[in-house]
């Protein structure tokens, strides 16, 4: 049994925080924010990969979390997690590259002997865990010993020395650039807009990826509709305020979908935490170190089966 310090109180610090917790170690999280006030708060939630790389290795994190959530949604109704019918549009016939993660996944050319929607000939039909993130959040932090230090950590080194910890593992998000000094890690801004149902289908998620430019996913919630987005690369200092204008694009887009959501609850906003390369690796300076960092739009997509490889690290 280590002494593990988790840094980050997202999806990805709490699950690695639950799966070392579950490996025997002994465990901290220490994090800037916690619940409503991380990124993860803001995010769709739904399985789906997405603005991450590299492909062979998300692939395996996918698959892993894709279990382990659609697990979760059968036996434990309280983590807020939901198994949901996902259609993608595609651009063309071509599998995408998670295609082998997806058990179950189908190619279709129409939905219920319906053309498919927004001029699509061809997509993918495939089961999604949609994790409801105030929920999963709370569910994931109940289930450690520990309560979540709140505290603002200005250098890895000076934690790993103030808590003697064996391990520390960085999942900070973009707060890496900070304390690593990452070039390769920047921030992309998405918003998102909540409404009532209308007559969206509780159990059926829609996306539309082909032209990142005008993307658009509709993913339900037990009682609300979260309707998006946008993928906008930015500065790390950008506000995660909301506009008018993108409200109207979203809704927009919901409508030429075939979409009739009811009326708007609220919008929010977030940065994704987007690398080239999600980093999971030890620290070339101090091995003790382990990055967890980087996932872009895919953190609810492989939080377990990036926090599992991060297990077999610290071992």
């Amino acid at each position: 049994m280590a002494r593990v310090v988790v840094l980050g109180a997202g999806v990805i610090g709490l699950t690695s925080a639950l799966t070392l917790e579950e490996a025997g170690h002994d465990v901290r999280v220490i994090a800037a924010a916690k619940g409503s006030s991380t990124t993860s708060a803001a995010a769709g939630a739904i399985w789906y990969p997405f603005k991450v790389g590299p492909p062979e290795k998300a692939a395996i994190w996918a698959g892993a979390t894709l279990h382990w959530l659609t697990e979760l949604a059968k036996a434990t109704p309280g983590a807020g997690v939901d198994l949901l019918l996902r259609t993608e549009l595609a651009a063309d016939g071509r599998w995408p590259w998670w295609a082998d993660a997806t058990p179950g996944i189908e190619k279709i050319e129409s939905v219920d002997g319906k053309t498919l929607p927004a001029g699509a000939h061809v997509g993918w039909k495939f089961s999604a865990p949609r994790c409801d993130p105030p929920i999963f959040l709370e569910w994931l932090e109940k289930q450690l010993r520990r309560p979540v230090e709140i505290r603002r950590v200005d250098s890895l080194a000076e934690l790993l020395a103030e808590t003697n910890a064996e391990a520390l593992i960085n999942c900070t998000g973009l707060g890496a650039r900070r304390l690593t000094g990452d070039t390769e890690l920047q921030a992309i801004y998405g918003q998102t807009v909540i409404t009532a149902p209308g007559r969206i289908d509780l159990a059926h998620c829609l996306g539309d990826e082909r032209d990142e430019s005008r993307m658009f996913y509709s993913i339900p919630r037990r009682a609300e509709v979260v309707l998006g987005g946008c993928a906008e690369v930015c500065s790390d200092d950008r506000p995660c305020t909301t506009t008018r204008a993108m409200t109207d694009v979203i809704l927009s887009r919901a409508a030429s979908m075939g979409l009739e959501p009811g009326p708007v609850l609220r919008e929010s906003a977030g940065l994704r935490p987007y690398r080239p390369s999600v980093r999971l690796d030890r620290d070339a300076a101090d091995p003790r170190i382990i990055h967890n960092y980087g996932h872009g739009g895919s953190g609810y997509t492989l939080c377990r089966g990036c926090a599992e490889e991060v297990a077999r690290l610290v071992r």
